[in-house]
């Protein structure tokens, strides 16, 4: 018997592990979370297929640098609460992070396991750590340097403007989040729905902010009771911008004033922030379609749609102009739309919302569309089919193209440079802006993106501020 021969195999690398969830059948009926989670167990044998590389390439695709294969390697080991501990160094909000991020387009994209089968499933990692921490009554304790005295505003609760404070905060700065909703969390509680990330994660993330000494002013609309640059004369030292994109888009076709088509913005924060989910014990108004159109190819389409399910829709149309395959929407959410019968009538374009003598609407024409060449977003540019027009019967219209910045913040804040579409100019490493001591990120700059891209830019944006007041680096920006 040779050498080779008695030699011992090495043990296969167990698959990904399936995270278990609602099935679909049930969930239509509800808005419970859809996935269930790991067990510790489970979470185990996932943690165990990292290969722990030395250069660690997932990082290279984390906009917030965790460190990844330390916090997946103490799961391994079973120390849960170390493992969150190491994820709360890095990220302001790991269990929003692990339902909501793209993952498959950014850490797991780089995975060494990804090149020739699956990679490890960091995102389902991280939320298991983040819960484990929450449900075992530990959060564990985030150090922060002594206190500075310096004194920081930030402007908008939603991700990048939490990730800021969050930062700043730990570096002993004295932080005051100024929100114009009556909730904190920004997209993550008017937008994002229930069955997606319940808003208890959400309230208990920001409720390990307030633990580091993080003041939030609830209902303070900046440009109306204060202005930018009254917040600076009145001793605050510098200013982040986070206020997001929340000024809704429409197609500009005819119909679009019609009763019971909204913008996805305003049905979702109806749905989620004001909980039309919950009526009638919620009493916020909102039209419960049995025919349903929405239009977009988005995760905010696909949230919209998977809400007026639940509402009790009988049909719901999810009209996008391109193919499957040019969605922007991540993959796990067409997954579960179509799971739950939503239908998907791609390739097609609405023309024209028609309506009845009440003015309110009942049908939507379509033209069918092909591809072309692809346009400036390196996707191939859909064309009308000339005579393809069919009509849609619906009694409620969704809108879900997108979003731009709100105005209020630039109209009344002098000497800051604007983009196109209304976004503020800043620097993608900084957010320093064109305006001395005032910094901005996320949605505000680069108009609707994601959620871990903003906070990537929150996290940028408090290194540089932090420079500014500690060692007056960038402070003539």
């Amino acid at each position: 018997m040779t050498m080779a021969e008695t030699k011992p195999k090495k043990s296969p690398r167990p698959p990904r592990q399936k995270m278990p969830e609602q099935p679909p059948a049930e969930r239509v009926r509800n808005f419970d979370e859809v996935p269930y989670g790991y067990s510790a167990e489970t979470a185990r044998i996932e943690a165990a297929r990292c290969l722990q590389c030395k250069k660690a390439p997932c990082r290279l695709g984390c906009p917030v640098e965790v460190k990844i294969p330390e916090f997946v390697k103490k799961i391994q080991d079973g120390d849960f609460l170390g493992a969150a501990e190491t994820l709360k160094l890095d990220n302001t909000l790991p269990a929003v992070c692990g339902r909501v991020c793209p993952q498959e387009g950014q850490c797991e994209k780089y995975c060494v396991l990804g090149k020739k089968g699956e990679p490890v499933a960091i995102g389902r990692l991280e939320r298991f750590a983040a819960d484990y921490a929450r449900e075992h009554g530990t959060q564990e304790d985030v150090q922060t340097t002594e206190p500075t005295g310096k004194r920081v505003a930030i402007v908008g609760a939603g991700p990048a403007g939490l990730t800021c404070a969050g930062d700043l905060a730990k570096l002993g700065h004295d932080v005051t989040i100024f929100e114009a909703f009556h909730k904190s969390g920004g997209v993550l509680v008017y937008g994002i729905p229930e069955f997606r990330l319940p808003k208890a994660i959400v309230q208990a993330e920001v409720d390990a902010l307030k633990e580091l000494g993080v003041r939030i002013e609830l209902n303070a609309v900046i440009g109306k009771i204060d202005t930018i640059d009254e917040l600076l004369a009145d001793g605050f030292e510098a200013v982040f911008i986070g206020t997001g994109a929340g000024l809704p888009r429409f197609m500009g076709i005819p119909g679009e004033n019609l009763a019971g088509v909204y913008s996805a913005n305003e049905y979702l924060t109806r749905a989620n922030l004001m909980k039309a989910y919950r009526w009638p014990e919620y009493d916020t108004p909102i039209i419960r379609g049995r025919n349903v159109a929405v239009i977009g190819g988005g995760n905010v389409a696909m949230d919209s749609a998977r809400t007026a399910l639940r509402l009790g829709a009988e049909n719901v149309y999810l009209v996008y102009r391109r193919a499957r395959e040019q969605m922007p929407a991540r993959i796990e959410e067409i997954h579960h739309a179509e799971e739950e019968g939503i239908q998907f009538r791609l390739l097609c374009n609405p023309v024209e919302m028609m309506g009845d003598a009440d003015g309110h609407v009942t049908g939507m024409r379509c033209i069918r569309m092909e591809l072309g060449e692809p346009d400036e977003s390196g996707r191939r540019r859909p064309l009308p089919l000339e005579g393809s027009e069919f009509d849609l019967a619906v009694d409620t219209v969704i809108v879900a193209i997108g979003n731009t910045p709100n105005p209020l913040i630039p109209s009344t804040t002098p000497d800051l440079e604007l983009g196109r579409h209304g976004t503020v100019k800043a620097d993608e490493e900084t957010g320093r802006t064109s305006k001395k001591r005032v910094f901005a990120g996320g949605d505000i700059v680069t108009g609707a993106a994601t959620v871990i891209e903003a906070m990537g830019a929150g996290k940028r944006a408090a290194r540089a501020i932090h420079r500014m007041l500690t060692d007056g680096s960038d402070a003539e920006s």
